[in-house]
Parts: structure tokens; C-alpha cells; sequence
């Protein structure tokens, strides 16, 4: 976690990088379960990883990522397309082991591209979040937090896991 420009003190931020850190704890999950030759605890982690990954990416896509798309097209275009090819290869675990023998590697190669994907955001999107967005683009991003994120009971694995704010 990056401790130079400040961007940590916003909650959004700090929950987003605190989500990231967990990803990242995720991937070497995988790694760990794939050197194994666990491929049923690999779609496990995976699935766990989307997870994390589905209300973070909402909350990305939908408030943060929009007030910066003016000045950081491309960049955020990219970011967006990173998104739907790591949704992609972690949505083929579903409801079971993907049958594919490619998909290992493919989530392999999807998980590299994550970690590096991670380090983008947090040292480029969240710094400039922090000195672009206003009071009311973080109140939106807060907005789509509290609609995406469920509630601590909606998820048993993670009881007290997620806070939100009274409605």
C-alpha cells in the first residue's frame, strides 16, 4: 500500500486498497492450491476472488473511474477492459471446476496481469481520485458502495467483514 500522496485517508480508497491486499493474498491462493495440483481448490480461491472483485469493480466502473475518463481515456478504458478479462476467466469457475485444461493458465495469466493491473490503480487512478474528485463524486462513490456491497449477513463467510453506513 502506497503511503505518499494521501489517497489512503479517504475510506473509499483505504477499502479499495484494503480489497486489493486481500486479492493479492488470493492470487498466492491460487498459486499455492496450483502447485498443489488442486485445481477444485483453485476455482474455490477463484470464485472467492470474485467475489471481493464484483462489488470492487462497481464501485470502480460506476463512480470512481467516470470523473477521470475526461482527462485518462485511455487509461481507463484500459482498466475497464482489464476488468472484463479477469471477470471472464474467474466467472468460468461458476458453480464448479471448469473442464477447460486450459483454464489454469489462463487464470494464471489473468492473475499476473491483476497484480500489475492492482499496482496501476494504486499508484495512478488513486492518487489522481484524490486530487480530481470533488465532495460529490465521492458521496457517488459512496453511493454505489453501499447499493453494490452486501449486507454482513448476506454473507456467511465474511460475517463482519463489510460496514456499511445507516441508510
Amino acid at each position: 500500500m502506497c503511503q505518499y500522496c494521501g489517497c489512503q485517508a479517504i475510506t473509499e480508497i483505504e477499502r479499495l486498497t484494503r480489497e486489493h491486499d486481500d486479492v493479492v493474498t488470493m492470487i498466492g491462493d491460487v498459486r499455492a492450491a496450483r502447485d498443489r495440483g488442486d485445481v477444485a481448490g483453485v476455482a474455490a480461491v477463484a470464485r472467492r476472488m470474485a467475489l471481493v472483485l464484483g462489488p470492487h469493480t462497481a464501485v470502480e466502473e460506476q463512480a470512481l473511474f467516470p470523473p477521470l475518463a475526461d482527462e485518462f481515456p485511455d487509461h481507463v478504458a484500459n482498466l475497464v477492459s482489464e476488468h472484463r478479462l479477469i471477470e471472464a476467466v474467474l466467472g468460468e469457475a461458476g458453480e464448479r471446476i471448469p473442464a477447460d485444461p486450459t483454464w489454469p493458465d489462463r487464470l494464471s495469466a489473468a492473475l499476473d496481469m491483476l497484480r500489475e493491473h492492482i499496482l496501476a490503480e494504486q499508484d495512478g487512478v488513486f492518487p489522481a481520485a484524490l486530487s480530481r474528485l470533488g465532495t460529490d463524486e465521492w458521496e457517488a462513490v459512496q453511493a454505489v458502495r453501499d447499493r453494490v456491497t452486501p449486507d454482513p449477513g448476506d454473507r456467511p463467510d465474511e460475517p463482519d467483514r463489510v460496514s456499511r453506513r445507516p441508510a
